[in-house]
């Protein structure tokens, strides 16, 4: 069995001396927030990190309140935490729907949701929960902070827009009238990565889809932000024809791999499928909440 090598650990007592930390050792080094992929990635020695800077004091970071017409998610805000948020479960169901499916209780209890979106895992839930509803980061470094778009943030496959001596504090998602979301899942057990999964968001105005946002999870190297979709649902109104065009379109656009949950032609018909399931619930909920 493969054990992790020499490492040093620090635990940090807020946000600018992670900062400070940073800058003195240098890019070998690496943040532990819940630990659930860094820990089993140094296990397999896919990552090797000379130190290791626990963040899990960090209060400051673990939050989720409402201000200047956005949701505010501190990047520490646990996963148990945003599955039982009423303010969420409010304005943004797709939440309730992702936290239900990801993992287990342990890992629900100790993960994070800027762990998770840090990562840049193709196969993680939140970055196409984060993605579909147009979601923007505050990444913060010795210079200050930038905020950042979901489009822009994961750069590629586990690369993110996070440079040296930088660490992501907040997710900021945009309050606006008439909005739905639904994340829909396919896996071959509880609590598995998915084979594909789905998140949108739809924002009604006078019975029409005003704008949408749609990201698919484990479709490719990266979270897939269906954005040929997302132009085709502007403007029009909901109907079962108009989802199944959308979902045809996510089907061409996403880049699967044949793999052990399965081969790419299955992939790409559950991409399309969860795609209209994901739609028809986002619109179901923003006609329930007045859109």
């Amino acid at each position: 069995m493969q054990t992790p090598g020499p490492i040093e650990y620090e635990r940090a007592t807020s946000v600018q001396n992670v900062i400070e930390l940073l800058e003195k050792y240098g890019p070998e080094t690496r943040i532990l927030a819940g630990g659930h992929s860094l820990l089993p990635m140094m296990k397999l020695r896919l990552a090797n990190p000379e130190r290791l800077i626990d963040i899990n004091e960090l209060d400051e970071l673990s939050y989720i309140r409402e201000a200047d017409g956005e949701i505010r998610i501190g990047a520490m805000t646990r996963h148990r935490e945003l599955l039982e948020s009423e303010l969420l479960a409010e304005h943004f169901p797709i939440f309730v729907d992702a936290e239900s499916v990801i993992a287990d209780p342990p890992v629900r209890n100790r993960g994070t949701i800027g762990g998770s979106l840090a990562q840049a895992d193709a196969a993680e839930d939140l970055s196409a929960v984060c993605s579909a509803l147009k979601a923007n980061v505050v990444i913060v470094g010795s210079g200050g902070e930038r905020v950042v778009s979901m489009e822009d943030f994961h750069v590629g496959p586990y690369v993110t827009a996070i440079e040296d001596a930088q660490i992501l504090t907040e997710i900021r998602l945009p309050l606006r009238s008439g909005g739905g979301s639904a994340h829909v899942k396919v896996e071959r057990r509880a609590g598995d990565w998915a084979i594909v999964a789905v998140s949108a968001a739809l924002w009604m105005d006078g019975g029409a889809i005003a704008d949408a946002g749609l990201a698919l999870s484990a479709a490719g190297p990266t979270t897939i932000h269906a954005t040929r979709s997302e132009e085709l649902l502007r403007g029009r109104d909901p109907s079962e024809e108009l989802f199944a065009e959308a979902g045809e379109l996510a089907s061409e656009d996403c880049s699967p791999t044949a793999d052990g949950r399965g081969p790419v032609d299955y992939k790409r018909h559950l991409a399309g499928e969860l795609t209209k399931r994901a739609l028809r619930r986002a619109a179901k909920r923003a006609v329930n909440q007045g859109g």
